[in-house]
């Protein structure tokens, strides 16, 4: 049985770092990355935790490991991940007057947890964690995530923009 809760412990954070060790970008094969998926920041465990305390993660556990989740971001830690900063500049530009949304930082799910629908209900717990205070969640996803990119569309996302940004192709988004 898969469990989606937010988290509240540390070794739920440092589990998320595990599982996102094993899915970025830098270190899959192309193939793989084609095939599966990508994440592209590599966080550490003290902006991970600061995260978490501005708005806590969401995770999926099953025989209490971690195989799934979904950072927050408030956007008041706009500053803290350069790769991010362009983002934050987008959804300012885009969307001016858009206030109580928060970024959704990345999500992940474990190979042998993938098509299980876990994406969809790490979104749902997501959603129903944050509201009322937050109306909105904005992500962007790499272009040549298409894996990411599709399952962001299936569950509701709509397209905002597009950008360039370190070497990136960025679709921002919305739900």
């Amino acid at each position: 049985m898969i469990i989606y809760k937010q988290v509240s412990e540390e070794a739920e954070l440092i589990q998320i770092l595990e599982l996102q060790q094993k899915n970025l970008n830098a270190v899959l094969e192309e193939l793989e990355r084609k095939q599966e998926g990508f994440v592209t920041v590599s966080h550490n465990l003290d902006l991970l935790r600061e995260m978490n305390n501005a708005c806590p993660h969401i995770i999926a556990l099953a025989n209490d490991e971690v195989i799934g989740y979904a950072l927050c971001m408030h956007p008041k830690l706009a500053h803290t991940i350069d790769v991010l900063k362009p983002m934050f500049h987008e959804i300012k530009k885009t969307l001016p007057k858009i206030e109580n949304y928060l970024v959704m930082g990345q999500i992940c799910i474990a190979k042998n947890y993938r098509q299980q629908g876990v994406f969809r209900k790490l979104y749902e717990k997501m959603q129903i964690s944050i509201a009322p205070n937050y109306t909105s969640i904005v992500t962007e996803v790499d272009r040549k995530n298409i894996r990411s990119l599709n399952a962001h569309y299936a569950i509701g996302f709509k397209h905002l923009k597009s950008y360039p940004s370190a070497g990136h192709q960025w679709e921002l988004i919305i739900l």
